[in-house]
């Protein structure tokens, strides 16, 4: 379950704040009494073997999936039923394999900042070229259809749109798993150099692990 309403985070100095959280799925735990603190800035890496529950973190985050018991607490401000949907416009999401939909790159891109909520972010896609050319993603992309674009450049798609929505916290499940050694990095250092942003990452090659200013196992923060 999420904090009751009126609950008191224990930091309100933390990005996200996970409080002994427990999750499990037909009766075999997956989270087992989880802590983790991430601090505005901080770029952490989670890593550990395969049904850790790494990528159970990003979505509890996000209010996709509820936690048994256990706190969440996103920019000092305990999440709960009623407001998870107010919390998720702080949150960029990026997957393994984004769902972008159809039409052109430039249609998918341009697509968020049509709706409401975003509607005052759409001069950020004045940087659009920069980000494009940081990622190494040519120009003639943006009238291409999407469907066509390989793994990598999808995920690089999916990575330019959640830079340019403009979210304090960013979360990344294995989002570089596709690109090679070169656009990796290039991925890799631009969230390096972006200071206020704080960043948890899912991820299980080294080659993404030198981005991280903490990598943290989970083995080792779950309390038992």
């Amino acid at each position: 379950m999420l904090t009751p309403e009126g609950m008191i985070s224990n930091d309100s100095n933390t990005a996200v704040e996970l409080d002994r959280l427990y999750l499990s799925f037909d009766g075999q735990p997956v989270l087992k009494n989880l802590h983790l603190s991430i601090f505005p800035g901080d770029k952490v890496t989670l890593t550990g073997p395969s049904g850790s529950g790494k990528s159970t973190v990003l979505r509890c985050i996000l209010g996709i999936v509820m936690p048994d018991s256990g706190t969440i607490t996103i920019l000092g401000e305990p999440v709960t039923r009623h407001n998870i949907w107010q919390k998720r416009r702080h949150i960029a999401y990026v997957a393994q394999e984004p769902d972008l939909g159809a039409g052109s790159v430039k249609e998918v891109i341009e697509t968020p900042f049509s709706y409401r909520a975003n509607a005052g972010l759409r001069d950020n896609l004045a940087r659009l070229p920069e980000i494009m050319e940081r990622f190494n993603l040519p120009q003639p992309l943006l009238d291409k259809q999407i469907t066509r674009l390989s793994g990598g450049e999808k995920q690089r798609v999916a990575l330019t749109i959640a830079i340019l929505l403009d979210r304090p916290i960013v979360l990344l499940d294995e989002a570089s798993s596709a690109l090679d050694t070169k656009n990796k990095q290039a991925v890799a250092d631009y969230f390096r150099q972006a200071g206020n942003t704080t960043v948890l990452s899912v991820a299980h090659d080294t080659e993404w692990l030198g981005f991280a200013t903490r990598v943290v196992d989970m083995n080792e923060i779950q309390k038992t």
